[in-house]
């Protein structure tokens, strides 16, 4: 952990900049992380098979979705640089360019999606009752695809602004929607239709859409005078966009179809083990964000300083990030270490699956302070516009090393979930060790945005 770390003290006014900024998003990340948590604690209610159903669904639709999520580190790069130039007036033309990109490869990609989902959910898993409860609810999560695209543009454009506490709060409310959504929809209270999983669909859905409206009544109050839809975007525009968006879809593309390809592989050993695989990776990913989150401010606060022609101070950036961010998730993975049973209760009700978890869940505790790190320096690398190697380290690794490695320990070698954990955690840290050379090494002080 100190190689990961090692730079120069970090002195109070640098630890206030990170915590202004991080806090905002990290709360709004939180915020994600309580939904998803109840989402699974309420379908967790419904039984193994339609867990198994939600967790292959929600990573299809993040795969499904991923050739437009990779859009938001492009606007966060562009739009962070021309705040460091002092270019304020420019600073959203980013933002206009990506949402006209968002809405038109959406829809496209939407018509593509809804038709070919229950030809292919049957690959992912063969039991008949997880595919009767994945594919309608997969569905309609797709049908939502243009507004969460659009929600990830504003991401990228409040936090390298400085004005994360915008992205707080409209998650926030649409978290707190998406709750008592759930609630009317799934268990079908106060007078609402029984829906079961596709009501948890419907829900996540809705709330997505009242974000949008949200973000654009922001945005047109609060960014006008950084050329908010003041302007058709130019040419030049789109393709600056697009030079750093393409290589981030394409690793969004590939990282998301790996998870999905993980849930492949899991659900060769078997169903309970496909459950159990989906309570862990939404625990994980309450202590995980807060690390993304981190990521996300290392992005802007490296981008301003190149902004400013300061590349030592963009390099010193991401190393005080990594500082805060291993104290922070080493607090949060205790309970993951120690508690693990007593936390997975809480999702898992059959002992058969819980006793299944409980190792990879410690694993995962002991772990997530150096997979904080990569994945800190991952984004903050997006930030400086180093996407393609971001792009090939992340393919490899999860591809050639990562996902043939569990399909041999796992069902091959009947290793179970627990090998296929080890792999992954593996895989992880080698990444963070890549991602760490990366940031020293300071290739992309020459990068131009």
């Amino acid at each position: 952990m100190l190689f990961f770390c090692h730079t120069l003290p970090m002195d109070k006014v640098r630890f206030n900049r990170i915590t202004t900024l991080a806090l905002p998003i990290i709360g709004g990340m939180v915020s994600q992380n309580v939904l998803n948590l109840v989402d699974t604690a309420m379908v967790g209610r419904l039984g193994n098979f339609a867990l198994a159903a939600v967790g292959i669904g929600g990573f299809c639709n993040w795969m499904g979705q991923s050739l437009i999520l990779g859009i938001s580190p492009a606007v966060q790069a562009m739009a962070a640089r021309r705040k460091g130039e002092g270019k304020i007036s420019e600073a959203a033309h980013p933002l206009n360019s990506a949402l006209i990109l968002v809405v038109i490869t959406a829809i496209i990609l939407t018509t593509i999606y809804i038709f070919t989902t229950p030809y292919l959910f049957p690959y992912l898993n063969s039991d008949p009752r997880v595919i009767e409860k994945g594919v309608p609810y997969l569905q309609i999560r797709l049908l939502s695809t243009v507004f969460v695209g659009c929600n990830f543009a504003f991401r990228g454009f409040w936090n390298a602004v400085d004005m994360s506490k915008v992205y707080m709060n409209t998650l926030i409310v649409m978290h707190a929607s998406n709750i008592i959504l759930n609630y009317l929809l799934i268990f079908g209270k106060f007078g609402f239709p029984q829906m079961g999983v596709e009501g948890a669909a419907t829900a996540t859905a809705i709330s997505t859409i009242i974000g949008t409206f949200i973000y654009f009544y922001q945005a047109k109050r609060k960014s006008s005078h950084m050329g908010f839809l003041k302007s058709v975007p130019k040419t030049k525009h789109f393709k600056a966009l697009l030079k750093l968006a393409i290589p981030n879809c394409m690793q969004q593309l590939f990282f998301s179809a790996g998870w999905v390809a993980m849930y492949w592989v899991v659900g060769k050993i078997g169903t309970l083990e496909v459950a159990a695989a989906n309570v862990l990776i939404n625990i994980m990913l309450v202590a995980i964000l807060p690390g993304l989150a981190l990521g996300l401010a290392a992005a802007t606060l490296s981008g301003q300083a190149l902004g400013r022609k300061d590349p030592d101070d963009a390099l010193r950036w991401g190393m005080d990030v990594c500082k805060v961010g291993v104290l922070g998730i080493t607090v949060l993975a205790i309970p993951m270490i120690f508690f693990p049973k007593l936390l997975l209760s809480v999702f898992i009700h059959d002992p058969k699956t819980l006793e299944v978890a409980t190792l990879p869940m410690r694993l995962t505790g002991l772990l997530l302070p150096l997979d904080s790190v990569g994945l800190i320096l991952m984004n903050a690398l997006l930030g400086v516009g180093d996407t393609k190697r971001v792009m090939y380290v992340s393919i490899f690794f999860q591809w050639i090393f990562y996902l043939p490695l569990a399909y041999l320990v796992g069902p091959v070698l009947g290793y179970g979930l627990l090998g296929v954990w080890l792999i992954q955690g593996t895989y992880r840290i080698l990444q963070s060790i890549i991602f760490t050379s990366f940031w020293k090494g300071a290739k992309w002080k020459e990068i131009q945005v």
